[in-house]
């Protein structure tokens, strides 16, 4: 089983998703699991603050390390730490790619996801993890959360028995970034729309190729 440990201070907002689709299914039969710790939980502050101005200046607010540390050995505990990667989102990052996906589906048991807010998270938290930085993209979001629910949904993807027949054939076979279903002819504002002929001709190969074409 992998357990995902996502360390936000909004889990509601991503709740909904883990709890649909595949990754519904896969907790439902114990592939994956999935906890939230939030580092409000953690704080020594009585009204739960765990946000500060940044040193040396600069806009909006920082994530105090000591709040994040905490949850973060909740999360992982006397794991073996071979067993554990621990992640923090960042757009300057290394890119996220199918390979990574792949590699933590086989490799980890345990993922941490530090989800940063506002201006970030102090980096001495991010170092003494060892966290290794990760990016979805050259932008900037609100917070960790939707890139912890993205790579999630990569990784669960990879896991063994998780993808029904049909599901992991169309994971192996060549992709293609145009897909079409019935009617043959969509009548649309006075014109007609046609699906490409040869994806009627019933010749594989000529399909194969003509969906490589599109991904260049």
């Amino acid at each position: 089983m992998t357990h995902f440990h996502i360390i936000t201070l909004f889990p509601e907002s991503i709740e909904g998703y883990f709890n649909t689709s595949m990754l519904k299914r896969a907790q439902r039969d114990k592939k994956i699991k999935v906890s939230y710790y939030n580092p409000r939980d953690f704080t020594k502050d009585k009204h739960k603050r765990i946000d500060q101005k940044p040193y040396g200046g600069g806009p909006g607010m920082v994530l105090e390390a000591e709040s994040v540390l905490k949850a973060a050995r909740k999360a992982i505990g006397r794991k073996d730490l071979k067993d554990v990667e621990v992640i923090f989102f960042s757009p300057s990052g290394k890119q996220f790619e199918q390979k990574d996906a792949v590699r933590l589906a086989k490799k980890k048991k345990h993922i941490v996801f530090l989800c940063g807010h506002y201006e970030g998270i102090d980096a001495r938290a991010v170092k003494i993890l060892k966290a290794k930085s990760v990016s979805v993209g050259p932008f900037v979001l609100t917070g960790g959360e939707l890139p912890a629910t993205l790579v999630a949904d990569a990784v669960t993807r990879n896991i063994e028995g998780v993808l029904g027949n049909a599901e992991s054939l169309e994971d192996t076979r060549v992709a293609s970034p145009e897909v079409y279903t019935r009617p043959e002819i969509l009548k649309w504002k006075g014109k007609n729309h046609k699906v490409p002929k040869v994806l009627l001709s019933g010749h594989h190969a000529k399909i194969e190729e003509w969906k490589k074409g599109k991904k260049k």
